[in-house]
């Protein structure tokens, strides 16, 4: 960590090039001594991308920024602070600790947070950046969480781990036992030291091998933010043995969708099909990742237009619903001739169990995106190849 970076000119310098194309600054020569411009060019890179993602980093004065590498990796604002809603009590330990951005968020909920970080300069850059940020109640360690937790005697009433896969397993099924740390192989360890774990995972990793791999689970929480699933929480409780809630959560602009169920509910349910009625149903992101296939129109009394399309039909308005409601203004089996006789010269497209991507259907129907039009093209309970033309209901 180069503390030169933190001195004002160089702060006043990194804030007035935050919009200026980098290669110019690294193709000159630094205009001070002490900081490269490499150093510079690092440092306004990795604020650009918090300026959405970490509005409070960006915003708050002499923040220093890591390699924009770990700016990419880390929790948005948003994620973290619905974690931070789920941990109660009064101790947690992140043994991957990164940039801090779940540990500051931990620290408004909890009374002491432990920040374990194996990198030495990351360590200290959020070491440094707690103080800024103007938290007194967290504890930064440039070391192993692993090791650090065999040293202590410490009993914590939360765990919390962010695994990292590892370069060799690229290609491979998504399994924890192929991250860094190891928790399926490390349970033992970790349940002598607490009795709740909360372990952050991408999701790339499949729910149902999740369950068998870690045992013990009680939750897991989908947690998606502006319809794009960001990652999955599951949370460990220890000698847990009965059913496990999945929760969604879809975190959008101006209302958080949630829709619970329970992870054997899904099985059992039963899916009425019917063909399509006055209302369209398409589930947000979080839904669809959790697999609540079934289970999401028995609870809503909804059918379902065919067993692999995941859209969702009622002749009544079902309210709250975790995704989009449309109305079916018209209802055409695909033909080109049919699409081109309408007149649609620009329509928002969504296709669910169809051969063809929205990509080749724009082409070939000559429609460009956006405006009020909505177009589904889906394949319905006999499966018919079809298309809705809708305009939006919420």
């Amino acid at each position: 960590m180069n503390k030169e970076i933190l001195s004002t000119g160089v702060q006043i310098f990194i804030n007035n090039n935050i919009n200026t194309d980098t290669m110019s600054v690294l193709l000159k020569k630094s205009p001070f001594t002490g900081v490269t411009s490499k150093e510079l060019v690092e440092q306004i890179e990795a604020k650009k991308k918090c300026q959405k993602k970490l509005p409070k980093w960006f915003n708050t004065p002499n923040i220093y920024f890591p390699n924009k590498l770990n700016i990419e990796q880390t929790s948005s604002e948003k994620t973290a602070e619905y974690k931070a809603s789920i941990l109660t009590k009064k101790t947690v330990i992140d043994i991957t600790g990164g940039f801090g951005i779940d540990c500051y968020y931990f620290s408004k909920k909890m009374k002491e947070v432990f920040h374990c970080e194996i990198n030495e300069k990351l360590a200290t850059i959020a070491a440094h950046n707690f103080k800024e940020l103007g938290t007194k109640n967290i504890q930064s360690f440039p070391i192993d969480g692993i090791k650090y937790l065999k040293e202590s005697n410490h009993f914590y009433d939360w765990i919390y781990i962010d695994p990292s896969r590892r370069n060799d397993a690229k290609g491979k099924v998504f399994l924890l036992a192929d991250c860094l740390p190891n928790v399926p192989e490390n349970l033992k360890l970790l349940f002598n030291k607490s009795n709740n774990i909360a372990i952050k995972t991408s999701p790339l990793l499949d729910i149902s091998i999740g369950i068998s791999e870690l045992k013990q689970v009680k939750e897991i929480h989908v947690v998606s933010l502006e319809n794009e699933v960001k990652e999955l929480i599951w949370i460990l409780e220890k000698d847990y043995k009965d059913n496990i809630e999945i929760k969604t959560i879809n975190i959008g602009k101006q209302k958080t969708d949630t829709f619970s169920f329970n992870f054997y509910e899904e099985k059992e349910a039963k899916t009425t099909y019917n063909l399509p009625k006055q209302f369209l149903y398409e589930p947000n992101a979080a839904i669809l990742k959790s697999g609540a296939f079934k289970i999401l129109g028995e609870k809503l009394n909804l059918s379902k237009l065919q067993v692999n399309s995941h859209l969702y039909t009622s002749e009544q308005e079902v309210l709250n619903f975790p995704g989009r409601i449309f109305k079916i203004e018209k209802s055409i089996p695909y033909n080109k001739k049919f699409l081109r006789e309408l007149k649609i010269s620009k329509a928002n497209i969504t296709t669910r169990n169809f051969p063809e991507s929205v990509a080749n259907l724009r082409k070939k129907l000559k429609i460009k995106d956006g405006g009020d039009v909505y177009l589904f093209f889906t394949t319905t309970m006999n499966n018919d190849l079809t298309v809705f033309i809708c305009s939006k209901h919420n």
